[in-house]
Order: C-alpha cells, then structure tokens, then sequence
C-alpha cells in the first residue's frame, strides 16, 4: 500500500509530523506531492517574490526528498477546488489508501481540507492529519470559562501550562525508504503518460538575499542562538543592529517549525518558557506571539475574511486618499524613519518589527488610511507574508484587534526614530541623499535641508495628524456606545 504525503506550508524534511508517520511504515511505498497555485497565491495577494520563494522551496524539498528515495510530484493547480480534483485522480491511479498532512488553519484552505476529508470518506481512504504549525493545538487554551483568549498576557501564561506538559524533541528526518520498495512505484510515476499530468511546472531562480533551504534555516536558527540571541531583548528594536533572528522567512515556507526555534530557544534558556535569561525569554515570547495569533484566527474566522476583531471599529471613517497611500507605499512621506523602513520592504522584502509597528501605524493614525490596505501591501511585498502574524499585526497597530495598543497611544515617528536610530545610521542606509546631514537632523530635516538633499516635504504634520486620528476614533467608540445603550 502506497503511503502519499501532501505537502503544503511544510516544506521540509525534518520535523514534519506527516512525513514521519507516512514513512513510519517501512514496508510500503511513499510518494509526496505539492501543489503550485498561482492563480490562488495571487488571489491571496502574494508578490512574484514570494511565489518565486514558495517555488523555489518546492524544488528544495524534491532534492531532499530523493535523498529519501521519496518521489515528490510538483503539480500545477489553478485554485484549492483544482488541487482537490488532482489530487483525487493521482490517489484512484497510484491506489493509495492513505494520506498524510499538516493542517492549515485559514477558512479557504479548512473549506478545501473537509472537503477531501468527504472524499476520502467516501472512497475507503485513510486520512491523517496533524498540528504542526502550532506548537499548542489551537482550540486547546482557553479560558477557566472554555472560551478563547482575546489578550495576549493570559494566553502565554495559559499556553506555557500546556506547553511545557507537551512539548517534545522536534522528529528527525526519516531515513531513506527501501529502493526495493519504492523502485515500482518511481517506474511508475516516470511513466507520467500513464498519469496524464504536467509535473514539475517551475523552474529555481535563487534570490540573494534569501537562501531557500533547510540547512540555511538551520544555520540562521543556530547563529542567532549562540551569537545574538543573549542580547535580544536589550538590542531588538535598534534597526541599524543586526540583532533579530530573520527567521520569519523560513517559518512561513515552513522550511523550519516552530517547535524547532522553541526546541533550540529552550536549550539555551537553561529549559524555560520564562524567568530565564532575559534575551531568550523575550525571543520565546515572540515565538508565542506567533501561535496567539493561529489561535485567534481558528476561534474567530472573520479575521480571514478582512473584518475587524473589534467589530465597532469597522465604522472609522478612514481617509480615502491615494496620493498619501501612494507616498507611504513608495517611502515618499517626508518622516525619514518611515520611509526608510518601507524602502528596506521594498528593496529586501523584510521590515524590522519595530519600523513595522511604526509604519503600519503611521498608515493607520497620521494618514488615516484603512489598516486593510497596509495589510495588502505588505501581504504582497513580505516575503515572510503570512495571514495570521501580518493581520494580527496590522490590526495591533491600528487598534482594532485582539489586544491591540490603545487608539490613543500614538507613536510619534520622529521620536521613535531618534529613540531607535539616535545616529540615523538605518535611515541613511536606505536614504542616501540624507548622509550630508548631521545625525541629529537625519530625523525630522528643515525645509532647506530637504531642498539642499532632494528630500520630500512631509505629508502631514505630527500634532494635526494626530488630533485627527483621536477625534476619528472618539467619534466612532462614541457613537457605538450610544448604540449599546439604545439597545438596553
């Protein structure tokens, strides 16, 4: 019996649950596939970067795989429905009688998941499935009155009870299947006119900047560890430092999990969660940042439907100014930390976390522009874009989500910016016509000085902008409380 493994954010080798368990049984053949679906990562709002980075991966894990003796077929699908009805023919062919996958939490992607459960089902196949993007399944912390947490404080503490009750060493790479085993089912797949599919549909083009391979995900996991990760806390929100760990690339391929950063996280913190050295306590709080964020997504879905988390927010009166959103997409706002930051998007497809909360709310309270704008954009230029994290981040920065920052707690950009950057060493990394000035004027430039350097007026005024954004908001919660009230 062939054992089949579809692959999805999961684009590894080493602790990958569906793997392990298909390749547990060493007496059948195991086969793998993954889907290339353009048309719905576009649909999605993925960049060509991204969809470049995906495919290359893709190609990475066939390479690995055969080392396996693994056959991995790549195959083009237009849509999840497609992937279904591919998906169906290659298991009647092949006569499989058993999949394996890691779940995805997302509604279109739940919605394809019960529906090829309905099938298999129907057809005598057994399915398996398996959490492995959280480490703490979602559903599983709740409150003492069964519901999810909506604030992120309880939820970690709630979540270290159960992890630390749970949490095991990640699964090593299965050893190589038997050839014997797997040459007549490899015969068979070559034979691709007996399976009348088009395979392998991409080709690699390696991005400099990004690496795509386990091993690489590796080697960054390992250098943060044992040469930054003790200074984390003290250095993460300076820019200009190389500091954070820039592993947010690698877990969202999936070509490493969470459970292996916390695995490695937890050896240098002496085996805790917390009360640990300060550096890898607040590493491994961003690790549980990341599943908070899952787990709100799977207890209320609209969050993948571009709805609010706070459903009174949804009546902002939000600006609908393209010239402003042009500005701030293009790093045109005339607030050289924000324009920097969005440079470095759009030159690496990577923003430091603490220029993303400056950005996302400079967005959302000095121009007023709706947050789910800045989520598609930078869904479209992140290469670590993932639903749960940038909306989870998105909607923190604008005030409308779970435990988002107060509507009026409204950073001042150009004090973030002397704070984080006091020399504007990031600034002029990606601003160059700002090096002449003195660092001290890197961050809020004179009218002449921006004639003298080519460097644009800003966009709005700081005191204005945010006034308008505290009125906007007041007037919103305002008449939601009348509305409350009008219902008792």
């Amino acid at each position: 019996m062939t054992q089949l493994v579809w692959f999805r954010s999961d684009l590894r080798t080493r602790d990958n649950p569906a793997l392990w368990h298909a390749c547990k049984h060493i007496e059948e053949g195991v086969v793998g596939v993954v889907f290339v679906t353009r048309q719905q990562w576009l649909q999605h709002g993925l960049g060509e970067r991204k969809i470049q980075l995906l495919e290359n991966a893709m190609l990475a894990l066939k390479s690995e795989l055969a080392s396996l003796n693994i056959p991995l077929l790549i195959l083009p699908a237009n849509t999840f429905a497609d992937c279904n009805q591919t998906l169906q023919r290659l298991i009647i062919q092949l006569d499989i009688r058993s999949v394996s996958f890691n779940i995805e939490y997302e509604v279109n992607e739940r919605r394809r998941d019960i529906e090829f459960g309905r099938w298999c089902r129907e057809q005598q196949v057994e399915l398996y499935k398996f959490h492995d993007q959280c480490v703490v399944p979602p559903g599983e912390v709740r409150t003492k009155q069964g519901q999810p947490f909506k604030v992120f404080t309880p939820f970690k503490r709630a979540w270290i009870q159960q992890a630390e009750d749970i949490m095991a060493a990640p699964l090593p790479q299965p050893g190589p299947c038997e050839k014997n085993i797997q040459a007549p089912l490899i015969a068979l797949i070559n034979a691709q006119a007996s399976l009348s599919l088009n395979t392998d549909p991409i080709t690699a083009s390696a991005d400099p900047l990004w690496p795509v391979s386990e091993e690489e995900a590796h080697l960054r996991l390992n250098n943060f560890a044992y040469e930054r990760g003790i200074d984390y806390k003290k250095l993460r929100d300076f820019p200009a430092e190389d500091m954070t760990s820039r592993l947010s690339v690698y877990l969202s391929l999936g070509l490493i999990s969470a459970r292996q950063c916390l695995h490695v996280a937890l050896d240098r913190n002496n085996g805790l969660f917390s009360g640990g050295k300060p550096g890898f306590d607040c590493w491994i709080s961003e690790l549980i940042w990341r599943e908070f964020y899952r787990h709100l997504l799977v207890a209320f879905p609209q969050l993948c439907k571009h709805k609010a988390f706070k459903p009174e927010t949804e009546q902002v009166c939000w600006r609908d100014s393209e010239a402003d959103f042009q500005a701030w997409c293009e790093g045109r706002t005339g607030y050289p930390i924000v324009d920097a930051a969005q440079k470095q998007l759009l030159q690496e497809g990577w923003m430091h976390n603490r220029l993303r909360m400056i950005s996302a709310m400079f967005l959302t309270k000095h121009l007023l522009i709706d947050w789910r704008k800045g989520e598609a954009f930078f869904n479209k230029w992140l290469l670590d874009a993932d639903l749960a994290s940038n909306n989870g981040g998105w909607q923190w920065s604008a005030s409308t989500g779970a435990d988002g920052v107060p509507y009026f707690r409204i950073f001042n950009p150009t004090t973030q910016s002397q704070r984080f950057d006091a020399e504007g060493q990031f600034i002029v990394r990606y601003l160059p016509e700002l090096t002449p000035l003195p660092a001290a004027a890197r961050h809020q430039p004179d009218s002449l000085q921006r004639q003298r350097c080519g460097y644009p007026q800003a966009v709005v005024e700081h005191k204005f902008a945010r006034q308008r954004a505290l009125d906007a908001f007041k007037q919103t919660l305002t008449a939601a409380d009348a509305g409350d009230n009008n219902d008792e």
